[in-house]
């Protein structure tokens, strides 16, 4: 069943990506979604990964969960070692400074109510099959 997500997942990101935005901001499950572009911190290769997020204000959030496995997904890490990326909402692209929070920020439990609304929960249940915490990283809009 979870090579089967993995596959449903790749194919909505390829459609997001194919389509120019056209199709694929609300594809799975009816959550919005969002294309995240890094540079990989060991390649400086561009790396797109399709990310459920919500909104904080003018700020997009989206969440470090992988699935709830023990490591964070490889895009976390490229948002550390370079903070400038950019975002895709539909068919617009938004460059953002990108920034992990933890449960030790003051805002985090509010950001990650959040996020997990909109994920139907499905962070909260990520949480509990790991130690780790997950992170919610902000993604604030360069003017």
């Amino acid at each position: 069943m979870a090579d089967l997500f993995t596959k449903v997942l790749r194919a909505h990101q390829w459609v997001y990506e194919n389509s120019g935005g056209v199709v694929g901001h609300r594809l799975l499950f009816g959550n919005p979604t969002l294309l995240l572009r890094t540079l990989g911190r060991k390649t400086g290769q561009a790396r797109t990964s399709a990310l459920t997020y919500g909104r904080d204000g003018a700020d997009y959030l989206v969440t470090a969960s992988n699935g709830g496995s023990p490591r964070p997904p490889g895009w976390l890490a490229n948002v550390k070692a370079k903070a400038d990326c950019e975002i895709q909402v539909g068919r617009e692209r938004i460059p953002v400074v990108a920034r992990a929070t933890y449960p030790d920020d003051a805002d985090y439990a509010r950001r990650w109510a959040i996020v997990d609304k909109v994920n139907q929960g499905r962070y909260s249940a990520y949480q509990d099959k790991t130690t780790r915490p997950i992170a919610v990283v902000v993604l604030t809009p360069v003017s």
